[in-house]
């Protein structure tokens, strides 16, 4: 199980920096119609945390459905530890805020012009 949460953790990061590096066009828009780049970093980082607190709160969800059938397959270890359920929880917000933050960054420094040259 030990080698799920390095593969999670690499899986995340890659969606979330896909997804952002998808939307430079978007943002050589946004910078050349004048926003400034820390509030398309903001809004980025913004839905981020969004999109990662739904994929938490559903995980947990899935955690409390599976809890039964995993409750026969432990021993002595709860399948609510609360402590490893908030561990895991903020570990894979982090890595989605920091998966977002590099590309962010990239894309806000971004020429407009190239941006709506690219593609």
């Amino acid at each position: 199980m030990t080698g799920l949460l390095p593969l999670t953790l690499t899986g995340l990061h890659g969606v979330v920096a896909y997804s952002v590096s998808r939307r430079t066009r978007e943002i050589g828009v946004r910078i050349a119609l004048g926003a400034q780049p820390r509030t398309v970093r903001r809004m980025i980082l913004r839905e981020a945390a969004w999109l990662s607190a739904i994929g938490i709160a559903a995980g947990l969800t899935f955690a409390a459905l599976a809890a039964a059938f995993l409750r026969k397959l432990l021993f002595h270890v709860s399948p609510w530890d609360p402590s490893t359920l908030a561990a895991i929880a903020l570990l894979l917000a982090a890595t989605s805020l920091l998966a977002a933050t590099i590309p962010a960054h990239r894309a806000s420094t971004v020429d407009p012009v190239e941006a709506l040259r690219a593609d």
